[in-house]
């Protein structure tokens, strides 16, 4: 009953008496099933919780596993370096956010308060290197090469240094055994970002904030095997902080080693002969620029042709892993990063892409076989050949009459392919053809060789190459078409016109297109690791492998042994008569074809190898070196941009990379001592009972030792001219100068064919 008198009850007052009473009722439902929620269904969550603010946790860091060569030999480990740190929370406490402590701090290391300064703010769109990219709540490393008196200084005088911390901890280094780099196969590591620790927080492996991850290489591709996980102690403290006992702790569980099937000694020798070829090169003048050569980058990769490994992989411009130890400087990220520092953080072994040139032959070769063409069938190796008003020359207008496939590819003859591609644009129907007409055997061919997309090796950010067929051809035209008609001009400069064409036909096959093609020009794009998966095929009898790196993980106590095994990704398109005739043509390359002069005077008979030479032609740049070989157990491929010709730039560097796998001196003997991998390093390195695993020393430098058998060897020929003019290799008699230049003016006119 209500205590409001009856003579008060109006309508409109029941009415308004009647909507709070549903609001209370409402309101009151509310608040009690919200009660029932928190205190009975997620009762227990929330007491976990509510427990969790009496708790404290202290992070113990896990030991990064090593990195290691074949042999055991570390490529990346740890050592124990005093580290000082700064904590960006305490620090912002301070009335100036800390700005006195980084600059008495600074005087204290002998830095740059500016530096200092630079290295605690956090990393934005607009902040530039060095900054912190890590968790803000984490403490920031300033450097990790303080000495003792530093540290005791820090640590005696707390007061004055607050939020600043010197300890002792574990630290990445990259120690380059036998003076080898390897910078970009084994990568960097720098501070994991909040992001990241998010978007791992339910996987197998999440992050804590004190977690370093790999950014690149090695290092990013097997992180979660070489990174453990770390140790959490967890006290139970009172509100003030105070602890009163020990609630759980896990201990730190060590990363796994990495076992490679790098060999730091083969790495050194790679390393040191192509920046050695590259150096030469640039002393070497250009008749068609009229300077030096600039060769301003390269590669080089030396793969296990039976199963893939990778022995050697280098790329230049280099540079050394241990600037991102401890946080890079500004002045080592620009000289990494800046316009003029030529990109050294790219591999180019897996993420260098160029027209591969002549080395290209071996694709067109296998693909007119395909088409039905005979490969000791006779083919006009004439001095040009014209198409549509068009005319694309051999080398110096060089006429071998009739020959067949295989000595085409002794002597690097662009005509025959010329023709061979030519016939097959004209069978499929030229320019229109109709559909399903074309077969497009030099286009399908390339692709069952594996190109145009990745080979799969285990490293990050490996890039596709390019097979610039009609499916490209109308992709790349849809894309850019817009651009095209709106630069082009019918009678403009040479890009204008490209731009024109392209605008009205460039989703077209033209005659040009297809011709240019054949020789690894125009649109075509490979990689070195690409080259190298090829080579080893036809070393092997035409098995391609995945390339790999990682041979095997070993747990820290080296219980627990995964071993990566060599993946076959498919065969070759050919047959095994094929292959054994191209094998034996591309053995005539280095004993009397375009290789000759720089291997004259190698044991063949007791180590064959063979060899394909290739110079291709970058619009607005000098032309790219190309040099693909292989033995019976190994493929070595170079490149050097802007560096001439292919064995001129680096036949002499490939020769002394197998003189240093094989022990070959300089008369052509064989000394097995001094021969660095004559045959493939099949087992792993021994690993001990308390899981460390033999390591071997690297004696004086292998590089140094192999250089002084090059010089002998050099004083021996009597020729040590990288890019000496050559006659064209008829005989088995060492040419003297270089086959395999080629001709820019008149083969950048191809493209304009459009008969």
């Amino acid at each position: 009953m209500s205590n409001i008198p009856e003579t008060g009850r109006t309508p409109r007052v029941r009415t308004r008496l009647v909507v709070i009473q549903i609001l209370v009722l409402s309101l009151l439902g509310t608040l009690g099933g919200r009660l029932w929620y928190l205190q009975i269904r997620e009762g227990a969550h929330y007491q976990k919780e509510a427990s969790g603010n009496h708790v404290q946790q202290v992070v113990q860091p896990a030991t990064r596993g090593s990195i290691l060569d074949a042999r055991g030999v570390p490529l990346a480990d740890n050592e124990t370096r005093l580290v000082v740190s700064a904590s960006r929370t305490d620090l912002l406490k301070q009335k100036d956010d800390g700005k006195a402590v980084l600059t008495k701090l600074a005087g204290v290391l002998g830095m740059d308060p500016e530096e200092v300064m630079q290295k605690v703010r956090l990393c934005d769109a607009k902040t530039p290197q060095p900054c912190w990219n890590g968790s803000p709540y984490q403490p920031i490393p300033i450097t990790d090469e303080a000495t003792p008196r530093q540290a005791l200084q820090i640590r005696e005088r707390a007061e004055d240094f607050p939020g600043i911390t010197a300890e002792p901890e574990a630290v990445r280094r990259y120690p380059g055994p036998g003076k080898s780099n390897t910078a970009q196969v084994l990568g960097y590591l720098s501070p994991v970002t909040d992001e990241e620790i998010q978007q791992a927080k339910d996987t197998s492996s999440p992050y804590l904030r004190s977690d370093m991850v790999g950014r690149s290489g090695l290092e990013r591709q097997y992180d979660k095997e070489l990174r453990g996980k770390a140790g959490v102690t967890r006290y139970e403290v009172d509100n003030l902080g105070r602890v009163i006992g020990k609630a759980k702790s896990d201990a730190a569980q060590p990363g796994s080693n990495l076992v490679t099937s790098i060999d730091a000694r083969v790495q050194r020798v790679a390393e040191y002969e192509l920046d050695k070829a590259m150096k030469a090169a640039r002393q070497q003048y250009d008749d068609i620029t009229g300077t030096n050569y600039k060769a301003d980058s390269g590669a080089v990769v030396v793969m296990e042709a039976k199963t893939g490994r990778i022995v050697a992989m280098a790329s230049a411009p280099t540079y050394d892993p241990n600037v991102w130890v401890g946080g890079i400087s500004a002045k080592d990220y620009k000289a990494l990063t800046g316009k003029n520092s030529d990109y050294p953080l790219l591999n180019r072994a897996i993420q260098g892409q160029s027209a591969p040139g002549s080395t290209f032959k071996v694709v067109s070769t296998a693909a007119a076989v395909q088409a039905g063409y005979d490969f000791n069938g006779n083919y006009p190796c004439t001095s040009s050949y014209s198409v549509g008003g068009q005319t694309f020359m051999n080398f110096e207008g060089e006429n071998f009459g009739d020959i067949s496939l295989g000595r085409a590819l002794e002597v690097s003859c662009d005509t025959v392919f010329y023709y061979l591609a030519d016939s097959e644009w004209k069978k499929d129907g030229g320019i229109n053809p109709k559909p399903g007409q074309p077969k497009d055997w030099f286009f399908r061919t390339a692709h069952q060789f594996g190109l145009g997309k990745k080979t799969g090796i285990d490293l990050p950010n490996e890039v596709t190459g390019r097979v610039p067929d009609r499916q490209w051809k109308q992709r790349y035209w849809e894309a850019n078409k817009d651009a095209w008609c709106k630069s082009g001009k019918k009678d403009g400069s040479y890009v204008e016109k490209i731009a024109y064409e392209n605008c009205l036909e460039g989703n077209k096959m033209r005659e040009g297109d297809e011709i240019n093609y054949s020789i690894g020009q125009g649109d075509t794009l490979l990689t070195p690791v690409q080259e190298a998966v090829i080579y080893s095929a036809l070393s092997n009898g035409g098995t391609m492998y995945t390339p790999t790196i990682g041979k095997a993980v070993v747990s820290a106590d080296g219980k627990h042994v995964t071993e990566i095994r060599p993946q076959p990704r498919g065969k070759l398109p050919i047959s095994k008569a094929t292959r054994d005739m191209m094998d034996q043509a591309l053995a005539g390359v280095a004993t009397r074809g375009t290789a000759a002069w720089k291997f004259a005077g190698w044991p063949q008979d007791k180590i064959p190898l063979h060899a394909k030479t290739g110079t291709a032609e970058v619009y607005g740049k000098q032309t790219t070196s190309w040099l693909a070989t292989y033995s019976k157990d190994y493929s070595v491929i170079m490149t050097i941009s802007q560096a001439g010709t292919g064995s001129g730039a680096s036949g002499e560097a490939v020769r002394n990379i197998y003189s240093a796998l094989y022990g070959v001196q300089a008369d052509g003997s064989i000394d097995n001592k001094k021969a660095l991998l004559p045959t493939p390093q099949k087992g792993l390195p021994k690993i001990q009972t308390d899981g460390t695993i033999a390591a071997p020393k690297i004696p004086g430098d292998p590089a140094k030792d192999q250089e002084k058998v090059a010089q002998q060897q050099a004083t021996q020929q009597g020729d040590t001219t990288p890019n000496g003019d050559q006659t064209p290799a008829t005989t088995t008699s060492p040419p003297t100068g270089n086959r395999d230049t080629r001709r820019r003016a008149r083969r950048r006119g191809s493209r304009r064919t459009t008969a």
